[in-house]
């Protein structure tokens, strides 16, 4: 090779480089990448305990991976490994139950898969971590949702009262859902910086309610809404922990009710039912878990734990039945979450998506729906490796 050959391939490896960091430089700044937290907001979050260093931090230590390797093995053992079922092969069972026929005067929860879901509390409409679009990624080739499973639109839902983030990653804030959403939203309860993503995108700051772990507000109609603890992170570029992330007590007169966010298990839900609990109904994160990514999800029997650590009287696991975002089957949350509440104190909650599900002190159990699509090697065949394969980036 001569000194010539090998400037000139120095050269066209600089250029690449140059336009390849160009490229990536002009995606990370589209707007669906929100924004961070300017001076002013790292200003007032250093009177928050949780904020250290100018980053937000778990109550204990919270590593990312728990594998050999780091993060550069987590990926390609991600991209490589053999996956199977993460996928359904056909539509789940769903109910189109439009959120704006339901009784404005009676309690209702419908879930909308992963860890979207509607209340009419109290006279309340309030709304969690919509995910609407198809898929809950930056791209739209990946983390697809299942088949089936888009039961409703921004156009669908009603006037919000309140709408509830529960930290900043694609599968809970999506920015396509959020704008369109925008009109009919009145106030919006979130964690200390994810506020920045919300005045990016247009929405007065007057409307925006960020809190810190443990702080309250008054919501109206005799409701309460506490910010609590969660073990985990967030960021959707190459930053993170510029935002608090966490979980929402709800207290009317007549219910209480309480959703996990993503999170790890942890002493915080031991902790947070000493301090707050028995709950009338908890939604935990139930889904995408893996041993190497162990402290931010919790696997199914930890959630059961969690459940009675909060006192919950009825359980019902989320962040799942909706995007692949891990190794395990579609079916294995909720397989799991059934055999690990046999003997529990409280009583097992698993709703078709879209199903209304009337909130009282005594909830009706539900089918175990998935075994009918799990029978008889009805997840197999070549379309679901297809789908599998391109359905997924590693977990957030």
């Amino acid at each position: 090779m001569n000194r010539r050959f090998l400037l000139k391939s120095l050269g066209a490896a600089a250029g690449f480089t140059a336009l390849g960091a160009g490229g990536a430089a002009l995606f990370l700044h589209q707007e669906k990448f929100g924004a961070l937290p300017d001076e002013e907001d790292i200003r007032r979050f250093a009177a928050s305990p949780h904020f250290r260093d100018d980053r937000f931090i778990n109550l204990v230590p919270t590593p990312m991976s728990t594998g050999e390797g780091g993060t550069i093995r987590l990926w390609a053992d991600f991209l490589l490994s053999k996956k199977t079922d993460t996928v359904p092969a056909s539509p789940l069972p769903v109910s189109q139950i439009n959120p704006a026929s339901l009784p404005a005067d009676r309690d209702t929860l419908q879930w909308y898969g992963h860890s979207s879901f509607f209340l009419r509390l109290h006279g309340l409409n309030i709304l969690a971590d919509p995910v609407f679009s198809l898929h809950a990624s930056p791209v739209s080739f990946t983390t697809g949702a299942f088949p089936g499973t888009a039961v409703v639109q921004a156009s669908d839902m009603p006037a919000i009262d309140w709408l509830f983030l529960s930290h900043d990653h694609w599968d809970h804030l999506d920015f396509p859902t959020i704008s369109a959403l925008r009109p009919k939203i009145r106030n919006v309860a979130c964690g200390l910086g994810t506020g920045a993503h919300l005045r990016f995108w247009g929405f007065d700051r007057t409307r925006i309610h960020e809190l810190d772990w443990h702080q309250s507000l008054d919501a109206g109609n005799g409701v309460s809404l506490t910010f609590l603890p969660g073990r985990h992170f967030s960021g959707r570029g190459l930053t993170r922990d510029k935002s608090l992330w966490g979980g929402m007590l709800l207290r009317s007169p007549d219910f209480s009710f309480l959703f996990s966010g993503d999170s790890g298990y942890g002493p915080h839900f031991r902790e947070t039912g000493r301090q707050y609990g028995p709950v009338d109904l908890a939604l935990l994160d139930c889904g995408q878990y893996d041993k190497n990514w162990h402290y931010v999800h919790m696997f199914p029997e930890e959630a059961c734990q969690a459940a009675e650590e909060l006192g919950a009287r009825h359980f019902m696991p989320v962040h799942a039945g909706k995007f692949s975002i891990a190794y395990h089957t579609w079916y294995d949350p909720f397989r799991r979450a059934l055999k690990a509440s046999e003997g529990r104190a409280y009583q097992l909650l698993t709703p078709i998506i879209g199903q209304a599900v009337p909130l009282s002190k005594h909830i009706a159990p539900f089918p175990a729906w998935w075994e009918s699509l799990v029978k008889d090697g009805a997840e197999n065949g070549p379309e679901r490796q297809k789908r599998q394969s391109r359905n997924r980036l590693p977990q957030q």
